[in-house]
């Protein structure tokens, strides 16, 4: 170990001079993921150094505890998703419960896989439109033994799907367009399909409240983004929903969007 110091010393500095936060302990990482291969880890490191998302080049990342795979096309589960189990914890108290739940836009599975973990007689779909997300998110649920109590399918906001569900959960994208180029540049590596919410960042979430407003009976819970409350509170009223108000994140930004849903035939 005492011969890695100065190499892993010296890539803390490169990686810190190119903007990458927690550099020691990343370096490390890097290190650890390969084997303590000189040679593995100055690719690696020339990856990171480039601002490839860390996560893509382990191929791993913590969820609410889990072991996630992730990979390039999947979006990369984050901290501030996890207020969305939170509150299902918070306002779901039986947890015993048989709930049909439904992950909109499921990605890894990060969602669906940690709902399923805390009630363990619910059963639920996953749904996605990108290949990469189907794919990964089943091996994270098998892998996670969770096969037998979730589908994944491939659907654009709910299309061709029967209601009612119990709990529907999403991390739609809600960011602007003009904010993308602004974000941090990890960012580029990641499906601009799964941040991009349009102009105003509210297009992908005036398709859900739609699709919720058809397929939910029970509990609605949906990651937004900061200052989008009062605007994403309104388009869900107006969709025939019931918002009662949303959840801060661990920085105390209005993250996660409650609502109810009494489902509704299409007309």
């Amino acid at each position: 170990m005492s011969d890695s110091r100065p190499l892993l010393a010296e890539a803390a500095r490169r990686l810190a001079g190119a903007g990458v936060e927690s550099s020691r302990l990343e370096a490390r990482l890097l290190w650890q993921h390969a084997a303590c291969d000189p040679g593995r880890f100055d690719a690696l490191l020339a990856r990171r150094l480039a601002r490839e998302p860390l996560a893509y080049i382990t191929g791993r990342k913590a969820f609410w505890s889990l072991e996630l795979e992730v990979g390039p096309g999947i979006l990369i589960p984050r901290p501030e998703t996890e207020t969305i189990i939170e509150q299902a914890l918070a306002l779901l108290p039986d947890r015993s419960a048989p709930l049909r739940v439904l992950d909109i836009g499921t990605g890894s599975g990060c969602l669906l896989a940690a709902f399923l973990k805390e009630f363990p007689n619910a059963s639920g779909l996953g749904i996605d439109i990108a290949p990469e997300a189907l794919t990964t998110s089943s091996r994270n649920l098998t892998r996670l033994g969770l096969e037998n109590r979730a589908q994944i399918r491939a659907s654009d906001m709910g299309e061709g799907l029967e209601g009612p569900f119990d709990v529907i959960l999403s991390n739609p994208p809600y960011i602007r367009t003009a904010d993308l180029a602004a974000l941090a540049p990890e960012l580029r590596y990641e499906p601009l399909g799964a941040l991009d919410g349009g102009p105003d960042g509210l297009v992908a979430i005036r398709l859900l409240a739609r699709a919720m407003a058809r397929l939910l009976d029970g509990l609605g819970l949906v990651e937004i983004g900061a200052g989008q409350a009062a605007e994403a509170s309104a388009i869900f009223l107006n969709s025939g929903l019931a918002p009662s108000g949303t959840a801060p994140d661990l920085a105390g930004i209005p993250r996660v969007l409650v609502t109810r849903g009494k489902a509704r035939k299409k007309s």
